[in-house]
């Protein structure tokens, strides 16, 4: 016996679809990114208790029993998940989700005789676990459990050739037989596959990788709500997978770079992973009291945030700077580069966790016109977002990448812990520029310094 009936079912499913829009809008701005966040979770809520009530269920302590471990496992995980560490669990959140969706068809493959839902089945599950496997790949490249950079053999553009080939052999067998033996075969299949995909992926294409991944993931779940005949799964995976590929397009419009060539740019050497070995090249560095001299004397100062501010943890310091400076009169904004950091908006909700007004906060767009009349240029913990090579070296890996031009500004300041190159492994020709200064040391100690010697002014 069901408690709603088919109407308020529809209803409340139509309740749970507008809040996942309404979410998806919200997470377009850091001002209603909290909003947003609320409006999905309060959807997925609506989502869950609408099946309880509207489905004859068996199992049921046993479904109570599993999303009460899972819940206990991902809540404490998802809350002392430091920011640095966010792409990756993005990315076992969407593995999850791809191998969930793939279980859901391989079960419901002994319950249906129709052809065009097992066309459903074979499409959940192989873009399920190629999902799964890949973003368990990318999670374990960017928390270096294994080499962040590019994993190519001999022969493996082949074998990935042979793979599909057999995936789609498996699936067209498995829509006109049913047969249980062959969706084992193409799940094994898929999960290969998206290990085979992600390996020759390095450098800072990983995270654009996770996003197509997510994308992958937001298919499979609405292939498997075709499967299931839920409508609600279907609108919200499409949701996801839409989101998903528009937040890849934009990710690889913003490096400069195609997303062919973000997947197989490796075979032909073009993926954004080079050397790690730090440069022995003469630089000019400095104090932090000099660095609070030109700061605290200057007219106008932009602040470029990069990976290297979210792990040192130092946005509260640079907070505390930025106040210290507008109390001397002087003008200062932040730069945001769409790929700062590992993510889309990471530099965002950074700077937002240290109450930076949004207003400060300006895109590339918007920001690269003034470093010309910017007197200091204050890089922290950024490097290849900021790197002339994107415009004038042809052979560079980050090639055609849109850059902030902080080369334009009178005088540039480094805050760097070593000369290692940044995640795309290359050379930062402006570090040796005359007009650019170094300050060696963890970001949040060096700003710490910064900011005690510009008080002492």
């Amino acid at each position: 016996m069901t408690i709603l009936s088919p109407t308020w079912t529809a209803i409340l499913y139509l309740v749970a679809a507008v809040c996942f829009i309404l979410a998806l809008k919200g997470l377009s701005s850091p001002k209603t990114a909290r909003r947003g966040n609320l409006i999905g979770a309060a959807g997925a809520i609506i989502a869950v208790v609408t099946v309880f009530l509207s489905s004859r269920l068996d199992n049921i302590p046993w479904i109570l029993a599993a999303i009460a471990v899972g819940s206990a496992i991902a809540a404490p995980v998802a809350r002392r998940v430091q920011m640095t560490q966010m792409p990756q669990l993005v990315a076992l959140f969407n593995g999850v989700g791809g191998g969930a969706a793939a279980l859901v068809a391989l079960l419901e493959l002994a319950h249906t005789d129709d052809p065009w839902v097992r066309i459903a089945i074979v499409f959940t599950l192989l873009v399920g676990a190629v999902s799964f496997s890949g973003s368990l790949v990318t999670f374990a490249k960017l928390q270096e459990l294994m080499t962040t950079r590019p994993v190519v053999f001999p022969g493996l553009p082949v074998i990935m050739g042979l793979v599909l080939l057999a995936a789609i052999g498996a699936g067209v067998a498995l829509v006109f037989t049913g047969a249980g033996w062959l969706a084992a075969v193409l799940l094994a299949l898929g999960l290969l596959a998206g290990v085979l995909l992600v390996l020759p992926v390095g450098g800072a294409d990983v995270p654009i990788v996770i996003s197509l991944l997510n994308a992958f993931t937001g298919l499979a779940v609405a292939a498997s709500g075709l499967v299931l005949g839920n409508v609600l799964l279907v609108v919200a995976g499409t949701l996801v997978g839409a989101s998903g590929t528009i937040l890849t397009r934009a990710m690889a419009s913003a490096m400069g770079r195609s997303v062919s060539g973000i997947l197989f740019g490796a075979f032909r050497g073009g993926s954004t992973a080079g050397s790690t070995t730090a440069s022995d090249r003469p630089v000019r560095s400095s104090s932090a009291e000099d660095v609070a001299v030109l700061l605290g004397y200057a007219q106008k100062v932009v602040i470029v945030p990069g990976y290297g501010l979210a792990v040192a943890q130092g946005q509260h310091t640079v907070a505390e700077l930025q106040s210290a400076l507008e109390a001397r009169g002087i003008e200062v904004v932040f730069a945001i580069h769409p790929v700062a950091g590992r993510m889309p908006g990471h530099m965002n909700v950074l700077l937002a966790e240290a109450n930076v007004p949004y207003e400060s906060l300006k895109e590339m767009s918007e920001v690269n016109p003034e470093f010309k009349t910017a007197d200091v240029a204050l890089v922290v913990g950024a490097n290849d977002v900021v790197n002339p090579a994107a415009k004038s070296s042809p052979g560079s890996p980050i090639y055609g990448m849109p850059i902030l031009e902080v080369e334009d500004a009178r005088q540039v300041v480094f805050l760097k812990r070593s000369m290692r190159p940044g995640f795309a492994g290359i050379e930062n020709e402006l570090l040796f520029e005359p007009q650019t200064t170094l300050l060696f040391g963890d970001a949040k100690d060096s700003l710490t310094k910064v900011l005690g010697a510009v008080k002492a002014l």
